[in-house]
């Protein structure tokens, strides 16, 4: 296993649309070991392959108190979602140190392979459908910020350039 860089708004390729995972090969298993490495290095409950620069269907997340429930979701459609919605409190492994409100449906369900490539129906509500639907988002090359005004998102694009800038020194 092996920590990956995660990227970091602005960068251009958190915009990239992943594309399907065709088998759940040794391939895809040694990026879900490493995704999951990642996120749990970087205390995340969840994690896009896209924040990773790996550009296929594949989310991996994490909930649970004790860092020990993995939900691997690959290939994930929406087949049903709640009429009710909630603003919730986001933040990302892409955008640290930033929190905001983003309204999320309350419940949904999708359907989607797990690690071993088995197709099943998972049903969420509560804190695990605002993850699944945040690192959804992420695989149609959609950010959190993006929710946010203009105004907003601009403030935080400033902020994380200068923090990269400073990084970089």
């Amino acid at each position: 296993m092996a920590l990956l860089p995660i990227l970091c708004f602005p960068d251009p390729k958190l915009h990239t649309v992943a594309r399907p995972v065709i088998a759940v090969d040794a391939r895809i298993k040694s990026l879900i070991a490493d995704m999951l490495e990642t996120m749990y290095d970087a205390k995340g409950i969840g994690l896009a392959a896209t924040q990773v620069d790996a550009h296929e269907r594949l989310i991996v997340i994490d909930i649970s108190e004790e860092h020990d429930e993995p939900l691997v979701i690959i290939n994930p459609e929406v087949v049903w979602t709640s009429a009710e919605t909630h603003l919730n409190e986001e933040g990302c492994l892409s955008v640290p140190g930033v929190y905001d409100g983003v309204t999320r449906f309350d419940a949904i369900k999708i359907n989607a392979m797990d690690g071993e490539g088995k197709t099943r129906l998972i049903e969420a509500d509560g804190l695990l459908a605002v993850c699944i639907q945040h690192e959804m988002d992420h695989l149609t090359g959609k950010v959190f910020v993006e929710y946010l005004s203009p105004m907003k998102r601009d403030r935080i694009k400033k902020k994380m350039l200068k923090a990269l800038r400073e990084d970089a020194r």
